[in-house]
């Protein structure tokens, strides 16, 4: 296997390619618009092909750079079920999987930070979105959120083996990577929380209002496509 993850300072946000090493097939992870070239330079550099563009969810603090690499590459775009996404190729509910070469990606429907986020599974990784960040979560306090969904979301994946590494959708403290067993030990909306403490903490976080919610969410919405948004 091949993988790569990507760095937007803009944002904070992560892309990530995962790329079948004997069929060069390629799948990338929550892209971010004005960073096409920066992607198709590192599909080259790895002599990849892009199958498939996939969300984590709608986001709110950036647009996603989705329709520009459809318009680009011809990749199939891929979402979660609940995002109800109509611009989309593929919704993708529990258990199911994108198929990329001879690697798999399994679908994990992880509300709370937005109805449609759903986590990604691929090998021993798990992608999560904004539902788990490292030493953190996403937020519940706008676009659908809803703490006592999240709560049980982060337990899903956390039910996972704690070797497994976790990759997020952001990290604004210049961290990469963690696991499963690490966020058990050290994220303090984990550790030693009840649901009830979550809840009232989420509901007190008193976060301002994201900076480019207002073009991101329409252009989202529509997949990127900011011409109708």
């Amino acid at each position: 296997m091949l993988f790569r993850q990507l760095f937007d300072q803009e944002t904070s946000t992560f892309t990530y390619l995962l790329i079948d090493a004997t069929t060069r097939d390629a799948v990338i992870i929550d892209p971010v618009y004005g960073k096409m070239q920066r992607d198709l330079d590192a599909l080259k550099e790895m002599n990849a092909e892009l199958k498939y563009i996939i969300e984590t969810h709608v986001h709110a603090d950036h647009i996603t750079g989705a329709y520009d690499l459809k318009k680009a590459t011809h990749a199939k775009f891929a979402a979660g079920i609940a995002t109800g996404l109509t611009c989309g190729d593929a919704l993708l509910d529990e258990g199911e999987v994108i198929h990329f070469g001879n690697e798999v990606l399994h679908a994990i429907p992880t509300p709370g930070h937005t109805d449609g986020c759903t986590s990604y599974l691929w090998r021993d990784r798990l992608f999560t979105g904004d539902t788990l960040l490292i030493n953190a979560c996403g937020r519940t306090d706008f676009q659908q959120g809803s703490a006592e969904t999240l709560y049980n979301s982060i337990q899903k994946l956390l039910s996972y083996p704690d070797e497994y590494l976790i990759y997020p959708a952001h990290d604004y403290n210049n961290l990469r990577v963690s696991s499963i067993g690490q966020e058990k030990q050290v994220n303090p909306y984990i550790v030693e929380t009840s649901k009830e403490e979550f809840i009232d903490k989420m509901d007190n976080l008193q976060l301002p209002k994201p900076k480019k919610i207002d073009a991101s969410l329409p252009a989202n919405l529509r997949c990127g496509d900011r011409m109708t948004a």
